[in-house]
């Protein structure tokens, strides 16, 4: 209504504020609206009420009623609690009312009591009759029954709130399953017996007799109440472990043996039997595809499942979880590891076995005596994993080879090295790949590239996978020597032998020959291999180790020499016969040092390696012996004589040396021509030389010789021949003269 009379106020007063006062005819206007509006609405009421007086009063008599009941019911209760409001003795009502309550609680725990009483009882009768029932079948069933009752299936043990009687029924009932275990499980060996030799089984449908005295039942009842109690596995596995130790064994580890089965019919009161022997045969059989042997197996197989799992699927696959990884386990040991290929070659002919060993797993899913998931087929996943077998075992054998090449070989008698190296003739002299030269390299460097090469060959002839394993073993067996042979000879390598002369061969020749093996077989590998296979990355570091080593033999040669050089103090005062001596004395180390250097390595680094690395050696010796010489601030006459003869000692001794320097080796003598090729190979040699003749020149000869530029090609310098002169002549005007214009007209 409220919001009806705010729109009439609204309607009436549409263009003025509505915060401001109405005026008295605004007011008699809005009285009108409202009457209006009251009067309309009034009608609308009494017209909606004609129109459904009977729903309306039919509603009316409905509330009267209702009311009416409410009333009686307000009044009734009332005169219930009248009395218990009026009663002093409340207090007592009310406990009344709590025995009453507990004696219904006390009622109703009697009757749980008594209920559990009765369950107790029950299971304890029922374990009784269980443990004095004959019929094995009905003892077993029972102990089935009452194991959920008594049984937590979380987990065995009682509970913390279990009564303790509970505790003793579990007792009996595990004492009970335990006895029928050991009894069935004895009933069923004695069904099933091995001779003492083996190679023979005998089951018998029954027992020929009971050992605890108690008569025994059929193999077929004993098998059933164990799969009852869930103790199959229990009783059959000493009859398994028996049949694998005097049945699958022999006739898998004997080549020249048959399967016999016999079956006896019963007789008198024994019961029927049957007989499997696994007896020698004349005829000697291979395996080759493995088709005897998977028949013989079979055959043995389908004995177990027939006469002792009775061709019950539940049993025939309890047995075969007992039995069948010891039977594969043989196979594999006695047969399949035996037919893996020696040689990559064979392979293709492994399939037969492949496909044999595929067919006798199928037979034996067919039987159900393994899963048919593929779960236990270990024989298929070892036949078709045959080329990793194969790959990883010629892996192995090339790398136990290599090193047992490397580890073996004498590096340490350098006689019998040098012996080798001086025959042209012997296995160790090679040709290397990308020189024209020969190479004397030890013969484990030669017999492991044979091993390489033959691991490469054998890979062209091999699947990817087998291809792969093979080109790292080559790779390994090269990186073994990398590894190996420079810690083994440490002590050798730190000084001046043979032996650094040819480890620095062998990893010379190894990096040329590993840039080689890529031309040589890349074409021939498996496709899947051709852009896989790399040994170029090897070289480099083969190559690297050459020179490193090298390089240290030069510095050791060097550091020697020096040291033998530094014996002569300078070659000073040599016209003193002490000093002479010293001088002479270290003159000969230095030529005893070089030719010794020379027989070392002449015969063994290639010619081209060691003219080069004779030329390092040579330079550093004469350059030191001619500065040291021309350092010297005052020769007397007979010195410079003594210079000289020490010059010609050391040229004259060195002679076989130079000679082996030159390029053509039929030269057998130092003349013009061959000096003039040492002199371009060792500058500091040339300078050397001219020294000797400078001490028996006279100054005007050397004057003209320095004027012709004869010194300077030879490498002296202007303040080197001015300190020369200085030396060995006095002083006069000619001196001067000839100072001052090497002075003035430096080379």
């Amino acid at each position: 209504m409220a919001d009806d009379v705010r729109e009439l106020l609204l309607s009436t007063t549409a263009d003025a504020d509505p915060s401001t006062p109405l005026s008295a005819p605004d007011l008699r206007l809005l009285i009108d609206h409202l009457r209006h509006r009251s009067d309309r609405l009034h009608a609308s009421a009494l017209s909606f009420a004609s129109s459904n007086r009977e729903p309306l009063a039919s509603a009316l008599l409905r509330a009267a009623s209702s009311a009416a009941s409410s009333a009686s019911l307000q009044s009734s209760l009332q005169s219930a609690l009248s009395p218990l409001s009026s009663s002093p003795d409340l207090s007592d009502l009310r406990s009344l009312s709590d025995r009453l309550v507990a004696a219904r609680r006390e009622l109703r725990e009697r009757q749980e009591h008594l209920a559990a009483a009765s369950s107790v009882a029950s299971l304890s009768a029922r374990l009784r009759a269980a443990r004095a029932s004959a019929n094995p079948l009905d003892a077993a069933a029972a102990a089935a029954e009452l194991k959920p009752l008594l049984v937590n299936p979380e987990g065995s043990g009682s509970g913390g709130d279990e009564p303790v009687v509970f505790g003793l029924l579990r007792g009996e009932w595990e004492q009970l399953v335990d006895e029928l275990q050991v009894g069935l499980s004895k009933n069923v060996e004695e069904c099933v017996e091995f001779a003492p030799e083996g190679g023979k089984v005998v089951v018998r449908a029954g027992p020929s007799g009971s050992s605890s005295g108690t008569p025994g039942v059929e193999l077929r009842v004993a098998l059933q109440a164990l799969e009852i109690i869930d103790s199959l596995d229990y009783g059959m596995a000493k009859v398994a472990d028996l049949m694998v130790k005097h049945v699958f064994i022999p006739a898998i580890s004997n080549i020249s043996v048959t399967v016999s089965v016999e079956v006896l019919e019963k007789s008198g009161s024994t019961y029927p039997a049957s007989v499997l022997s696994i007896v020698p045969s004349e005829e000697l059989q291979g395996y080759k595809d493995g088709s005897v042997l998977y028949s013989r197996i079979i055959d043995v197989i389908k004995f177990a499942r027939k006469f002792i799992c009775v061709e019950n699927i539940t049993w025939t696959q309890s047995f075969a979880k007992l039995t069948w990884s010891r039977i594969s386990d043989l196979v594999i040991t006695h047969f399949l590891s035996k037919a893996v290929p020696d040689e990559a070659s064979k392979l293709i002919e492994f399939q037969d076995v492949i496909r044999g060993t595929t067919e006798f797993e199928n037979t034996l899913r067919g039987m159900m005596f393994i899963s048919p998931d593929r779960k236990d087929g270990k024989l298929t996943q070892f036949v078709d994993d045959v080329e990793v077998h194969f790959a990883v075992r010629k892996r192995n054998e090339i790398l136990v080879k290599a090193r047992y090449i490397l580890v073996q070989y004498d590096y340490k008698n350098p006689l019998c090295l040098l012996l080798q190296a001086s025959d042209d003739h012997g296995d160790s002299v090679v040709d290397l790949l990308f020189q024209p030269e020969k190479c004397f390299i030890s013969k484990s460097a030669l017999q492991l590239m044979k091993l390489v090469h033959g691991a490469l060959k054998d890979a062209c002839l091999s699947s990817a996978r087998v291809a792969k394993e093979f080109c790292c073993a080559a790779r390994d067996a090269l990186l073994l020597y990398k590894a190996i042979v420079p810690v083994q000879l440490e002590k050798q390598l730190n000084s001046i032998s043979p032996v650094a002369a040819i480890i620095h061969n062998d990893f010379y020749h190894l990096s040329q020959e590993i840039l080689g093996l890529a031309f040589e077989y890349r074409a021939d590998f498996p496709s899947g291999q051709q852009k896989l296979v790399v040994f170029v990355d090897l070289a480099p570091i083969f190559s690297q180790m050459a020179d490193g080593i090298l390089r240290r033999q030069i510095q050791f040669a060097t550091a020697n020499l020096s040291e033998a050089i530094d014996g002569a103090d300078g070659f000073q005062n040599t016209h003193q016969s002490q000093h002479c001596e010293s001088a002479k004395f270290s003159i000969e180390q230095v030529v005893f040092i070089l030719e010794k250097i020379h027989i070392m390595w002449e015969s063994v680094l290639p010619r081209s390696i060691y003219r080069r690395s004779m030329f390092h050696v040579l330079g550093p010796v004469f350059s030191r012996i001619t500065k040291d010489m021309l350092l010297i601030d005052d020769m007397a006459a007979e010195e410079t004589l003594q210079l000289q003869g020490l010059i010609h000692l050391a040229l004259e001794n060195l002679s076989s040396l130079f000679l082996s320097l030159v390029e053509n080796d039929d030269d057998k003598f130092l003349d013009h021509h061959t000096w003039v090729q040492l002199d371009e190979s060792i500058p500091s040699l040339k300078k050397f030389r001219k020294l000797a003749e400078l001490l028996d020149m006279s100054l005007k000869s050397i004057t003209a010789a320095w004027e012709s530029g004869e010194l300077a090609n030879c490498g002296f310098t202007s303040s080197e021949m001015r300190n020369f002169i200085k030396a060995i002549f006095a002083d006069s005007p000619l001196r001067k003269e000839c100072l001052g214009w090497i002075a003035a007209n430096p080379a």
